[in-house]
């Protein structure tokens, strides 16, 4: 069992997941991404209820890439609920999507988010954009 901690990924088009993924391979990324598809999901896979019950099926992630237009919950109301919860508060969380409105970049920092990132439309500056925040919280400082 390795001590490396899942990288959650909350997005709902399956073309970015495919995306995401196909620049974790080409960068070797070792940790594992793990994917929810709507902003309920990711909440209940971080409240490890429902299907990850279990706490051994929703291992804590490291880091959190929310996407904002997402069905049931959109990202900013999931990133509403993780920073109002003690325990999930302190989760590093990057936004990653195709938003370009002002008003959700604003909201998003009143939240806290630990960064905003619109999504590059070609793949070679979409995967150099998943390897720079990969390699950012390799090095950031987090509290345990």
């Amino acid at each position: 069992m390795s001590n490396i901690l899942p990288i959650l990924l909350a997005e709902d088009s399956k073309h970015d997941v495919m995306t995401v993924q196909r620049a974790w391979k080409i960068h070797n990324i070792p940790n594992e991404l793990i994917v929810v598809n709507d902003g309920e999901e990711c909440l209940d896979y971080l409240h490890q209820r429902g299907p990850y019950a279990p706490p051994a099926a929703a291992p804590f992630p490291c880091v959190l890439l929310l996407d904002i237009n997402m069905p049931k919950l959109n990202g900013l109301e999931v990133l509403r609920e993780i920073r109002a919860d003690p325990v999930l508060k302190c989760l590093p969380v990057v936004v990653l999507t195709t938003s370009k409105r002002d008003e959700d970049l604003m909201e998003s920092y009143d939240l806290n988010v630990n960064a905003y990132v619109t999504k590059p439309l070609h793949f070679e500056d979409f995967s150099a954009a998943i390897n720079t925040i990969y390699e950012f919280w390799q090095i950031a400082e987090q509290p345990l």
